[in-house]
């Protein structure tokens, strides 16, 4: 059976590829995601079938295991996918480190350079997203503080605990029979991950997760080149690459740059700055008015957010773009590329209502598209539609590029309170003179509107 271990790992391989190829298309991704079950299927096989494997007890244990922790985090809620995704992230990357560690202490001091400094690079990628990634997980679900939270020459400590974990690696590479040192380096990769993102926003959440889904994949990599596994390697490759380009992607999105969302601390300043100032007034109308605007509008352009999200208002939202189309007006939905808590949030929640995906339009589309809109119903969407990005030079998010919502000819907000988003800034837009504020829960609120619409025979 050993001489098909290489035909199995070359066709899980190429499931990959195309895996990944088939999953950036909406009509292919059904597809995509098929192949990559069958790719990960033929790569279990086949590591199951190699020589080195003498009992398969542990294996059959850490399968049982590995079922009982992961069959509850598929039954999360589809607004829970960033927290499971950073929970996935974490046990990947788990995995990658306590494989290392076992594979320095069976083999040092006996072991070569060039996988010495593979295993070294395994480790410390794989225990820093391991307590970064629960940290993410911590700030997601709101455990801990989403807030940034910074102290004085917070980026000197943090680099300078970066450098003594990078330079316990190389010393490791160089002695490899300084075994008493590597517990030391794999603390200090701990404590780095925990104080790589306590200074990170929510606001720079999903760009942070891309980027530990990069590191993770990099450190299965690295695995790879330790144990002499093509597949692990080129698995760990794609993971790696294709969570950095997302990362990259995102960043331009939000006009930040790496550094920024690392060391950064989005909100802060815009927190300070408004420490004891006034509360402004704004205008707000009830389910009933905000019904009553919608049946006279022909465009409706509605801006899913996180608000949507924790409601789980998007099957109401389903049916008021029914009672919508059906009386005659125009229905758009705009997504901004970091809306929700992780790239393609908007777009799961809204294909799970089975909302017709052609509606969607992504933010180079549909904000040119803002100004003949008669209504903007921005569902809990709080920082991607702040006008402030546009102009206020002293905002912490100014440059990001948002959605013109302030541009139509009427902006209803369905939001519970006037409190800030998840960076931690106040929202000029509220403050619009064409802008209603209808305070509520967002599928509470919704599900009214469409009664009011029904009721009133539509359009």
């Amino acid at each position: 059976m050993e001489r098909y271990i290489p035909f199995l790992y070359l066709a899980a391989a190429a499931s990959f590829i195309l895996a990944l190829k088939w999953l950036s298309a909406v009509p292919t991704a059904r597809r995509g995601v098929v192949v990559g079950i069958a790719g990960m299927a033929l790569a279990v096989g086949g590591t199951l079938l190699r020589p080195e494997i003498v009992s398969y007890r542990w294996i059959g244990i850490a399968f049982v295991a590995g079922t009982v922790i992961g069959v509850p985090m598929a039954l999360m809620p589809m607004t829970a996918v960033p927290q499971r995704t950073a929970l996935s992230h974490a046990f990947g990357a788990l995995a990658a480190a306590l494989v290392g560690t076992a594979e320095f202490y069976l083999r040092a001091p006996r072991i070569d350079r060039v996988t010495m400094g593979a295993l070294a690079l395994e480790v410390l990628l794989g225990f820093l997203t391991f307590t970064a990634s629960l940290m993410a997980f911590g700030k997601l679900q709101e455990i801990l503080p989403t807030r940034p939270i910074t102290w004085r020459l917070q980026n000197v400590v943090n680099l300078g605990l970066l450098g003594l974990a990078v330079g316990s690696g190389v010393y490791l590479v160089a002695r490899p029979e300084t075994a008493w040192l590597f517990p030391a380096f794999a603390g200090l990769a701990l404590l780095f991950g925990v104080l790589l993102i306590v200074p990170i926003g929510g606001a720079d959440m999903p760009t942070v997760i891309s980027l530990l889904n990069s590191y993770a994949g990099l450190s299965a990599a690295a695995m790879g080149f330790v144990l002499d596994n093509k597949l692990l390697i080129v698995a760990g490759a794609l993971d790696g690459s294709s969570g950095f380009i997302l990362s990259v992607i995102m960043c331009r999105a939000m006009n930040r740059s790496f550094t920024n969302v690392l060391f950064g601390a989005f909100g802060k300043v815009q927190e300070e700055g408004h420490a004891g100032g006034e509360r402004r007034p704004v205008r707000s109308a009830t389910p009933e008015e905000a019904a009553g605007i919608l049946q006279a509008a022909g465009l409706v352009i509605v801006v899913p957010g996180y608000g949507m999200a924790v409601a789980q208002a998007q099957h109401k939202v389903r049916e008021l773009y029914d009672v919508l189309t059906k009386a005659g007006a125009e229905v758009k939905f705009a997504i901004h590329p970091v809306a929700g808590r992780m790239p393609g949030h908007m777009n799961v929640l809204l294909a799970e209502a089975d909302i017709p995906y052609d509606r969607l339009m992504e933010m180079e589309d549909v904000n040119s598209e803002f100004p003949q809109a008669d209504v903007a119903l921005v569902l809990g969407a709080n920082d991607v539609t702040n006008p402030a990005a546009r102009h206020d030079r002293t905002s912490p998010i100014y440059g990001m590029p948002i959605l013109d919502v302030d541009k139509a000819r009427t902006v209803l907000v369905v939001k519970r309170s006037m409190n800030p988003g998840f960076a931690g800034i106040e929202n000029e837009l509220y403050y619009n003179d064409r802008t209603l504020m209808v305070f509520g829960d967002a599928k509470a609120v919704v599900g009214s509107i469409v009664r009011e619409l029904s009721g009133n025979g539509g359009h």
